[in-house]
């Protein structure tokens, strides 16, 4: 299990109590990644890597683990080799054999480097056995370095929930967050200029034959990962987009609560993590819904009239409640709640009441068990969305809900139907869903839009000093006037009613 954390986190952890060993070892490792021309092994999840270590060079292949969440259980293939230069020959019983041989004895060349001085340790935990490495170092590549800091617990012998124990501990002593990339990966983010920037929720392989649990678990962890990589970047830059995919990686984690809960049912601690995601990311909304108007709704308004002075007032303001909206969100991800959650999850994940005893729907083929998951939600959708014109505005954002988490499961599921007629209805079929989605939730933007002004005037009531102007009042009406203009909202809910129609008639794809 990786935690990472700032060079003061791993200085004070070096002599923490629970990591104390006398036979403590320290090294230096210099070690060089090395690819083809076109990264045919990083495509095929793949790293090669040189280490010298002493007066040694270790060539090792690993294979990546799909969506790490801070726990790695990864194929090896590690063997001395005599100089600089990679062995091929030790390779030919790996899956990159193939790989090289096509591209060429000199196909690989080096891309980045690691410089890492660790500290290792063998120690006894509860029951277990557990070696702790602590990394400082840096990646360094031609586009430039970043600094590395990490903390590597892994289990030699005994229970699971000994590891986790000691990592909770040391979450407590330092502010270590959840490592979800290896070295290798920063290093290849780095050269591709990805590690800084916001990113989506990505793909995993899921079997058909897996059991619900197993996916249940997999599509857990690629939500976890998708939500720290945009944290880290969020905390860096500040990026908007990193605090939205933030959110969609939380929704789509609390989705899968839901899409899962017959599995979940007898295990309280289940809702207890759900309603504290829920909880505890509540400043993440005021947030998102700020960065909306401020830089996608009110920039429209300003381009048309832009003879209108209380917009520039009603932009400063607004930028002032987005600071302070920040402010709150910077308050979650830096307190000792917010990590404690997120490795909460992941010890109830790997290791919570409901993978104990047996289980009919845990047990059960995770293909048989999305079909009826998707079957349900596609029913509900079909129902609820019937005459989508005439709903009021509150039954048509349970359609969102329901659409939301029907494309959410298509999505988590659509690998547990490979077939070639299938991938086609799955990718159909999610292209209706999204623009279902698309349309109502630019209907539930026009809501937002309203009740912010709505609140600029509830604040204007209240006569005190902080209160907006005539001006920015007046500025606000004629923008919620402008978003909720009748023939807009009439277009998206006229739009909205033809893709939930689309989506209806589609043959679905778990059929």
């Amino acid at each position: 299990m990786k935690l990472v954390g700032d060079g003061p986190d791993l200085t004070s952890l070096a002599s923490h109590p629970l990591l104390r060993d006398d036979d403590a070892t320290t090294s230096l490792l210099d070690t060089t990644y090395l690819d083809t021309a076109d990264r045919s092994l990083h495509a095929a999840g793949l790293s090669l890597r040189l280490r010298r270590e002493g007066g040694r060079t270790i060539q090792t292949l690993k294979s990546a683990a799909p969506a790490a969440i801070g726990l790695f259980d990864r194929g090896e293939w590690e063997s001395d080799v005599a100089g600089p230069e990679p062995d091929l020959a030790l390779l030919a019983d790996t899956p990159a054999a193939a790989l090289l041989d096509e591209a060429g004895a000199h196909a690989l060349r080096p891309l980045f480097r690691t410089v890492i001085g660790r500290s290792r340790r063998a120690i006894r935990h509860g029951g277990s056995g557990i070696v702790a490495t602590l990394d400082a170092g840096r990646v360094e590549t031609d586009q430039g370095d970043v600094p590395l800091y990490e903390v590597e617990l892994e289990l030699a012998d005994g229970d699971p929930a000994d590891l986790f124990s000691l990592a909770k501990a040391l979450g407590e002593s330092a502010p270590l967050r959840l490592g979800v990339l290896s070295k290798g990966e920063q290093g290849y983010a780095l050269i591709d200029e990805r590690l800084r920037k916001p990113s989506k929720a990505a793909g995993f392989h899921l079997d058909p034959e897996t059991p619900a649990g197993d996916a249940f678990a997999a599509v857990a962890k690629a939500c976890l990962r998708h939500l720290r990589l945009n944290e880290d970047v969020f905390r860096h830059d500040r990026a908007p987009e990193a605090l939205h995919q933030m959110r969609v990686a939380l929704r789509r984690l609390r989705s899968a609560f839901s899409l899962f809960k017959p599995l979940l049912e007898q295990d309280e601690t289940a809702e207890k993590l759900r309603a504290a995601i829920k909880r505890v990311t509540e400043p993440f909304g005021t947030a998102r819904n700020l960065d909306v108007f401020l830089d996608e709704t009110l920039p429209g308004e300003i381009e048309r009239r832009p003879d209108e002075p209380g917009l520039e007032d009603l932009r400063r303001r607004l930028a002032g409640e987005r600071e302070e909206a920040y402010a709150a969100v910077f308050a979650v991800l830096d307190g000792p709640d917010w990590r404690a959650l997120i490795l909460d999850l992941v010890v109830w994940i790997e290791t919570g009441p409901w993978r104990e005893g047996k289980s009919r729907e845990r047990d059960r083929s995770a293909r048989d068990f999305a079909a009826d998951v998707l079957e349900r939600l596609r029913r509900r959708l079909k129902k609820r969305g019937r005459h989508l014109a005439r709903l009021e505005p509150e039954e048509r954002h349970r359609v969102r809900i329901v659409a939301k988490k029907l494309r959410y499961g298509a999505e988590f599921f659509g690998p547990l139907f490979p077939e070639k007629k299938a991938a086609k209805r799955h990718k159909a079929f999610v292209g209706a869903l999204s623009d279902l989605q698309n349309h109502l939730g630019a209907l539930n933007d026009l809501s937002t839009a309203h009740q912010i002004a709505d609140r600029l005037v509830a604040a204007g009531d209240t006569g005190s000093a902080e209160a907006p102007t005539g001006a920015t009042l007046f500025a606000a009406g004629l923008t919620t006037a402008d978003v909720q203009a009748d023939a807009r909202a009439a277009r998206l809910v006229d739009k909205a009613e033809g893709a939930h129609g689309a989506l209806v008639d589609m043959r679905p794809f778990w059929r």
